[in-house]
């Protein structure tokens, strides 16, 4: 959603005359989410991830710090900050719990390589390292590193409309006793500006699930991003659960800002 949510801010106003370029950014974004995941119980996941993106012309590196609560029975983890369930049907689970504390810590790196011109859309590499600092015994994580790539593409229609796509595969670690899977990703979306500093964004994404047998997440996403300035934006956003693997729904809301 971050990815998708910083290619439609590419289009906010310019730093003011005399100042320096912007190329630090720092944002927070709050997210709830609730669903059963195809169990036979309920997990809740409080995910509280801060960004600390380094600016460059021609892309950015991020660190993402997240604090993370997980109320379950230790069906459901985490994977880079996306809930996902690691139990097939009759695995004998654990008491319902509350687990509180730092979650995987994400280093991303993104370049664009290309950028809007006739018909060619703007395009993206992306590649990223899940560092495993989250409890693995408490379900925050897998206490395993994970390793991804890929691409984004957008392009806009007019001057209202913006389409983009996104996806990617991940190394997922493999730690003892689960069988996990390597992961692949997508998304497509429709993003319309109301406003030059207002855009509303509506995307279907879809995972592949981590252990065989369990359906793939899928869900749809509407989010609202809104630039109050050169440096500072709002985003919020809502997702709903297409399939066992997803949440129900998700809600987030957010800041950003850029110095």
């Amino acid at each position: 959603m971050l990815f998708c949510l910083l290619l439609l801010g590419a289009e906010a106003p310019a730093p003011e005359p005399g100042k320096t370029d912007l190329t630090w950014q720092f944002a927070l974004t709050p997210n709830y989410s609730s669903g059963s995941y195809g169990t036979g119980g309920n997990t809740t996941i409080v995910y509280v991830p801060l960004s600390i993106q380094r600016l460059f012309k021609d892309g950015d590196i991020a660190l993402v710090v997240p604090f993370v609560s997980v109320t379950g029975d230790g069906s459901v983890t985490l994977l880079s900050g996306v809930p996902n369930r690691r139990t097939t049907a009759g695995t004998a689970l654990g008491p319902r719990v509350t687990q509180v504390g730092l979650g995987d810590l994400v280093l991303r790196g993104r370049y664009y390589a290309l950028d809007q011109a006739n018909w060619w859309p703007t395009v993206a590499l992306i590649a990223r390292l899940k560092i495993p600092t989250a409890q693995s015994g408490r379900g925050l994580g897998t206490g395993k590193p994970d390793e991804g790539f890929g691409i984004e593409s957008s392009r806009t229609l007019g001057e209202k409309w913006v389409i983009f796509a996104d996806a990617g595969f991940t190394f997922i670690g493999k730690p003892a006793g689960f069988n996990l899977r390597n992961q692949w990703s997508y998304d497509v979306g429709l993003g319309y500006y109301f406003t030059k500093a207002l855009t509303l964004s509506v995307y279907y994404e879809e995972y592949r699930a981590v252990t065989q047998g369990n359906q793939n997440p899928q869900d749809v996403l509407i989010s609202l991003n809104y630039d109050w300035s050169p440096r500072m934006s709002f985003n919020a956003s809502t997702q709903l659960g297409l399939s066992d693997g997803a949440p129900d729904y998700a809600l987030s809301a957010g800041i950003s800002l850029k110095y």
